[in-house]
């Protein structure tokens, strides 16, 4: 395990993007344990991306035009679902109160996970990230591939943790506030939106 590899992955993993924006979300509306349970599906939906580039599925998606704007657009869609859903439903950053009825956690989960799946860019991040840091035809390369991914899923989920926890210890300063609340409403709804846009935009 390199300081390089430790580096570039905090750098990376560090970086805001809809992952990060889905945890803020969790963890102003539901608090700490929501921000945790969205994480660790950021975190879980980087699975099929490692799998992806294991078998070798990314470089189908980095060879193949149509199968790699396949998948981005569906990305984009989901993350415009995210904004007309966080400005219609206002559920993504609804304070849970006394009465109110808790989201399962699955729920919270599955939806993180749709979120960095629905990333073509993720997979081919992988797919050009990890084999720099494996050494050619050395022996046990596979299980060399599975602990680097494994150790970039855990910086994630304790990042993106890390900023859950941060933004539930402001939570009762800010959901007090009806007008704070609106503007962050349409502040996760234009990042959703931003992201989209960057991701329809972005070319291999």
């Amino acid at each position: 395990m390199s300081i390089a590899f430790m580096l570039t992955t905090l750098v990376v993993v560090a970086t805001p993007g809809t992952g990060v924006v889905y945890t803020l979300a969790a963890a102003l509306s539901r608090g700490r344990r929501a921000s945790v349970v969205a994480a660790f599906g950021c975190a879980l939906g980087i699975v099929p991306h490692m799998l992806a580039t294991i078998t070798g599925v990314a470089a189908l998606l980095h060879a193949s035009a149509t199968a790699f704007q396949v998948l981005k657009y569906a990305g984009v869609a989901y993350l415009l679902y995210m904004a007309w859903a966080t400005l219609r439903d206002k559920e993504a950053i609804t304070v849970d109160g006394d009465g109110a009825a808790p989201v399962p956690a699955r729920r919270v989960i599955l939806r993180g996970v749709l979120i960095n799946i629905l990333n073509p860019k993720l997979t081919l991040f992988f797919f050009a990230f990890l084999p720099q840091f494996v050494e050619p035809g050395r022996a046990g390369a596979l299980p060399h591939l599975l602990v680097l991914s494994g150790v970039f899923m855990l910086v994630t989920f304790v990042v993106f943790a890390g900023y859950g926890v941060l933004a539930a210890s402001v939570r009762s300063h800010v959901t007090s506030r009806p007008r704070v609340m609106t503007w962050l409403r349409r502040s996760f709804a234009g990042s959703f939106v931003a992201l989209g846009a960057k991701l329809a935009l972005t070319a291999r």
